[in-house]
């Protein structure tokens, strides 16, 4: 069976999928359960798992036992930030170590902080965390944090929320020749042919929150992510024919055709 394995553990779906934006909890669970996610990344800062009893629980519409929950240090700038914000988490999930660090470097852009995201790389990775970690499309920094340690590496395939999809298919397969871990694009994707772009080019998965919660119809659309992501990953599978410039191939047999 074609699998995703992160962090020791096998995934059938692809696609990983986030919780914010949405209108209510209601419809986050049914987008959720219409993209046959089995892991969900979650904002620690702006998501209750915990934190405040007096609050909804996104756990109890989303429950562990039927998810992994990747806590996410989405509104952190700084290092020091990300790793206290994961710490946290750890703690409400009884040592839950698998994670995604993101470190933005502006609030306009969202765009990553490589340094900052290096130095919160390594920190956790020392203290056993199981580090997912959104980055820029850069192949040397991708290479530095695998390094490290991380257990996937997670290039933007635009700004996050932008839905402009992937800009740099070539910095992309940079990340994905060289990587030995598995590489998942992060950020950018807006609609199903994105998706699927994503996976036909070598992406171990995709990751998307916006193009999902913002669309017309979420539920609709969470569907046809799940299509797009396994519609993707069988083609790169199966291997596209070569490109020819200028240069015909009829799919009809050009032999023995009758009266010739």
């Amino acid at each position: 069976m074609d699998q995703l394995h992160i962090a020791g553990r096998a995934y059938g779906s692809r696609l990983i999928v986030g919780t914010g934006k949405y209108k209510d909890f209601d419809e986050t669970r049914r987008a959720i359960e219409a993209s046959g996610a089995e892991m969900v990344t979650v904002a620690i800062r702006r998501m209750n798992i915990g934190q405040d009893p007096g609050q909804p629980n996104l756990l109890e519409v989303l429950p562990p036992s039927r998810y992994t929950i990747l806590p996410n240090t989405a509104g952190c700038y700084t290092a020091e930030d990300a790793v206290r914000t994961l710490r946290l988490a750890r703690e409400l999930l009884d040592g839950h170590a698998l994670v995604k660090l993101e470190v933005l470097g502006d609030p306009s852009t969202l765009f990553p902080n490589m340094p900052e995201t290096l130095k919160a790389a390594e920190v956790l990775v020392k203290e056993g965390f199981q580090v997912m970690v959104y980055c820029a499309d850069d192949p040397i920094q991708a290479k530095m944090l695998e390094d490290i340690g991380c257990a996937a590496i997670m290039p933007l395939a635009s700004l996050i929320g932008s839905g402009m999809g992937i800009l740099n298919p070539w910095n992309l397969r940079l990340i994905i020749d060289n990587a030995q871990v598995p590489v998942i694009v992060d950020a950018g994707v807006g609609t199903a042919s994105d998706a699927a772009i994503a996976m036909e080019l070598g992406c171990d998965g995709v990751l998307m929150n916006t193009a999902i919660a913002h669309a017309g119809d979420p539920v609709l659309m969470a569907s046809a992510m799940q299509k797009a992501v396994q519609a993707g990953r069988e083609a790169y599978r199966a291997g596209r024919m070569p490109r020819k410039l200028y240069s015909a191939d009829p799919s009809s047999p050009t032999t023995g055709l009758i009266g010739s």
